[in-house]
């Protein structure tokens, strides 16, 4: 089983990247299972027909624990994709980081994985900040690999520098390690420039580039992935051809 954690600065395209990355290992074969990191609990809804789901924590809060099963929170969403979204606690209250901690503990209490033998697990982690329960799938027994998806914008490279900055910080404890940066593109000025220096400062690589294209805002806004509204057009190519790297990656 395959384990990679995908982090970003919100409203990044980090989900959305995900998402059509999920859609596009479906279709080369794979069974997917994507666990949303995120209190906004919208990881999986364009593999959802737009729908968000039910959240481990919002299942857990309306159910007597013990009697929540897998059926509860993990809902078969486009092509097969198993879909889970961690969730959060009321804005204001609680901690975010402890929702995602939570979900995990529950996932594994009911041996999610050891069910749905899912080829590939996919982490969507919000990674504006990268503390608690954030850091919790690059920990050990949790995602091997961590792509980190950003643009040229400045905001979103900072945050990509200290997402790395806290992966690497904890490698030689065996977590997970930056396989490199995913572009995408947000058409800022001189931006395959700016993020190739981002990853030379940081020591990874450009591991893909994502255009800029009105196709998936398109697919966006119809809950649906570029793979089930799009198949087979030049967008889906472009995440066909980064589901194949990342499974070809070593």
């Amino acid at each position: 089983m395959k384990k990679i954690a995908i982090y970003g600065k919100g409203g990044i395209g980090k989900s959305t990247t995900t998402s059509n990355l999920s859609a596009a290992l479906s279709h080369l074969g794979y069974k997917i299972m994507q666990i949303g990191c995120d209190p906004k609990a919208d990881s999986t809804k364009n593999l959802c027909q737009g729908v968000i789901i039910p959240t481990v924590l919002d299942v857990l809060k309306e159910k007597e624990e013990s009697g929540v099963t897998l059926e509860d929170i993990v809902t078969v969403g486009y092509n097969g994709v198993l879909c889970v979204e961690s969730g959060g606690p009321t804005p204001g209250i609680g901690c975010a980081g402890r929702g995602i901690i939570t979900a995990f503990e529950k996932l594994e209490e009911l041996r999610a994985f050891e069910v749905f033998q899912p080829d590939i697990v996919i982490y969507d982690v919000l990674g504006d900040v990268v503390c608690g329960g954030f850091a919790m799938p690059i920990r050990i027994g949790y995602a091997e690999d961590v792509y980190i998806v950003t643009s040229g914008e400045m905001m979103s490279m900072y945050a990509a520098s200290n997402i790395s900055s806290a992966v690497n910080q904890f490698k030689t404890r065996g977590y997970a390690r930056v396989r490199g940066l995913i572009l995408n593109h947000k058409n800022v000025e001189n931006e395959t420039e700016l993020v190739q220096k981002l990853a030379d400062e940081i020591g990874t690589v450009v591991f893909h580039e994502v255009p800029r294209h009105g196709a998936i805002q398109e697919a966006e806004n119809k809950g649906h992935t570029i793979a089930e509204e799009f198949f087979g057009s030049e967008m889906y190519g472009i995440y066909e051809e980064l589901a194949t790297k990342i499974m070809a990656a070593e």
